[in-house]
């Protein structure tokens, strides 16, 4: 699919391991770059059930993995409620959580993901439910937007960013990515942009996590992928920034000690030069792996 380059893909093959017989589950299959290369490892009999929220990158996935039919099954659906989307097909030998928007997403100008394509402040990954980015910041108070700017973005200018949003809207209604992006902008002194991103990344981050809820349940998502798990089997997670990367973390932590787990990752894997010059979105991945920790063991 053009346009479309899995992260960190090597890396997830090495450490799950997919194996002819297996039974794999796609959390977050996205466009289906790392199930195409799964269903690839698993020749000729392994299986992979990929649960996305993206109605629209579903129907994609659905075309690019056609050739492996009767092999992969798609499901339209959270992975907040895996247990009741995936629970009867387990137990699965690897579990792959893919978090963050996907290149569709931030490619389609009408989706309203990015700053750099002016288009609707949609920002919703499943655009069949819930209210836009355009709504959110219409509606909440000051207070509420620097709180949510500060939370989600680790933004530090999220009071003046707040404060210009609330003064702008009350001239005219704020509806496009590119308002937004100016209204950042013009917010934080030129001589203080952030180095190496655009002013408004932290602001657009943080909208787009709060409207999409993405780290609502994460860490209970991520234990209850670990119950899904056939002994040894892995689960691994490729976070973008970082609040996934330390949620990851944490739950990975939490449940080696518990002696549900065994982290395999004790410092996140991250892509090489080469990667990153061939997909500039892969510098930002971390890539955490754990194993579920047998009786015997």
């Amino acid at each position: 699919m053009v346009g479309h380059i899995p992260v960190l893909c090597s890396e997830v093959l090495a450490l799950l391991r997919p194996r002819p017989g297996g039974r794999y589950l796609d959390a977050t299959v996205g466009l289906g770059g790392h199930a195409e290369a799964i269903l690839q490892a698993s020749h000729p009999d392994g299986t992979l059930l990929g649960i996305d929220c993206d109605a629209e990158a579903l129907d994609r996935t659905r075309e690019r993995l056609a050739p492996f039919r009767p092999r992969v099954e798609l499901r339209h659906g959270r992975f907040e409620v895996l247990e009741v989307l995936a629970g009867a097909d387990g137990p699965f030998d690897g579990i792959l959580f893919d978090l963050g928007a996907s290149s569709l997403q931030l490619d389609t100008p009408e989706r309203g993901f990015a700053f750099t394509w002016e288009g609707p402040l949609d920002m919703r990954m499943d655009r069949q439910q819930g209210g836009t980015a355009a709504d959110l910041i219409m509606a909440l108070t000051e207070q509420e937007l620097a709180d949510l700017i500060y939370r989600w973005g680790e933004e530090r200018w999220s009071r003046r960013i707040a404060r210009a949003i609330v003064g702008a809207r009350q001239r005219e209604a704020i509806r496009t990515t590119g308002d937004l992006a100016e209204i950042v902008a013009r917010t934080i002194p030129r001589r203080l942009w952030p180095r190496h991103i655009h002013p408004a990344t932290r602001t657009f981050q943080a909208l787009r996590i709060a409207v999409n809820e993405e780290l609502t349940g994460l860490g209970t998502s991520l234990e209850r992928a670990v119950d899904l798990l056939a002994p040894a089997g892995r689960a691994a997670v490729i976070s973008f920034q970082s609040l996934e990367d330390r949620m990851v973390k944490q739950t990975w932590r939490g449940l080696e000690a518990a002696g549900r787990v065994r982290v395999l990752t004790k410092r996140p894997l991250t892509a090489g030069a080469d990667e990153v010059g061939e997909n500039p979105r892969a510098r930002s991945a971390k890539l955490r792996v754990a194993e579920r920790v047998t009786e015997s063991s």
